[in-house]
């Protein structure tokens, strides 16, 4: 079979001069203008970075100029390392600078994405942008959700429109499709939820639909990637919060305990973004599509959380409470910091009782098929890197302590 070549970033002629070139030298070199196909690649290699996706190739010229909004989070950060680690230029925008992006070399833009001056400038001069900014979280303001995870998406999007980017990759979650049931094997024909149980997941939706519609309007094309529990070292989310809360003896088995989900460690969720990217073309199936991406290796959720306890040499959850139980005690808790209008969170409410509660089982096949994505890090490899990072916390915390 024949596979089916795309020049990337036709714009920079030196690349395809380089290209052309090449070429020349090994019709020079084989007296004839018949090159095969093997031949033909390795050529096609040394002038731009190659992604076989589906059959078809995708040709990315080197040295691509990424804004990552976001860099200094945890996916961020992982995106930003390998973007560097390719040869690209990469540039972020964040609310404040991190001294391991310096070190790194990389171009930081301080700003809020609810600035939209500060988000244009941004993306001036970019040939791709990673939005992984956000707020996470299960309580605080509609305004506050909205303005960041929604309005700050649509200023990305003008940004990108104002200054001809021509690919944005935007990461959305999975809780935007959550009704508070089980989700087993869905995929990306499940609709949007019909309800809201925290504005995170709502936020996110409006941004993500944001995002799909506006590709193919100028010259910009878009996807969105729906990673569900990033975790890894250096994680600063749901792990720490999960070793704090068993800590304190305010972690309980929530429901059956026997729901599986999906997750996805955190390297692998960076190179689904960048597998996104090379594909995302006019017209590649990528433009205009969202994707649930995971490790494609199910666990039990409580199980799982007990591994994690362990390798933070701490003792397996033992405590247990019914999910109706603990869907009503957040529904209590949520009205009562509503009335008195407390910020921080409370320590349950009716999504968290059903995030841990329900499976959360999603199919990655359109992924697989779209742009090859396959997770080149394993559960099994990724827990003993996780392991790894907690000795060493636990050694630098105790270090502090004396």
């Amino acid at each position: 079979m024949t596979a089916s070549w795309r020049l990337e970033s036709a714009e920079q002629p030196e690349l395809i001069a380089a290209f052309c070139l090449s070429v020349g030298r090994v019709f020079a070199q084989s007296g004839s203008f018949v090159l095969p196909e093997r031949r033909f690649i390795r050529v096609l290699r040394r002038s731009f970075s190659v992604v076989d996706v589906g059959g078809a190739g995708y040709a990315r010229a080197r040295n691509v100029k990424a804004l990552v909004t976001g860099g200094g989070g945890f996916l961020g950060k992982y995106l930003v390392r390998r973007l560097i680690s390719r040869g690209d230029c990469v540039r972020v925008f964040s609310r404040r600078s991190y001294s391991s992006l310096q070190q790194l070399g990389v171009e930081q833009r301080l700003g809020d994405v609810r600035d939209v001056a500060a988000v244009s400038r941004a993306c001036e001069g970019m040939d791709v942008v990673f939005h992984t900014a956000a707020i996470a979280g299960i309580w605080g303001s509609w305004n506050q959700f909205f303005g960041i995870n929604t309005e700050g998406t649509r200023n990305v999007i003008a940004g990108c429109r104002e200054h001809h980017v021509a690919k944005l990759v935007y990461t959305s979650s999975p809780s935007v499709t959550f009704d508070a049931g089980d989700q087993c094997d869905v995929d990306e024909s499940i609709p949007y939820a019909s309800r809201w149980l925290c504005h995170y997941p709502h936020s996110k939706a409006l941004a993500e639909q944001s995002v799909l519609q506006a590709n193919r309007v100028g010259d910009l094309t878009t996807c969105a990637l729906r990673p569900h529990l990033i975790w890894g070292p250096e994680d600063p989310h749901l792990v720490p919060r999960l070793i704090a809360r068993a800590r304190i003896g305010r972690l309980r088995r929530v429901g059956e305990r026997t729901n599986r989900v999906d997750m996805i460690y955190v390297e692998n969720a960076a190179e689904a973004h960048l597998m996104a990217a090379e594909a995302l073309v006019p017209d590649s199936p990528v433009a205009g599509r969202a994707y649930f991406i995971s490790q494609g290796e199910p666990v039990n959720c409580w199980q799982w959380i007990n591994q994690i306890l362990t390798l933070a040499g701490l003792s397996p959850v033992d405590k247990h409470i019914s999910f109706n139980s603990a869907w009503h005690l957040g529904y209590c808790l949520e009205l009562g910091y509503g009335l008195l209008r407390l910020t921080r969170e409370p320590p349950m409410t009716r999504f968290l009782a059903a995030q841990l509660a329900k499976s959360h089982l999603f199919n990655i096949r359109r992924a697989r098929d779209d742009f090859g994505y396959a997770p080149r890090v394993s559960t099994e490899e990724g827990m003993r890197r996780l392991e790894q990072w907690l000795k060493v916390d636990r050694s630098d915390c105790s270090s502090r302590e004396e």
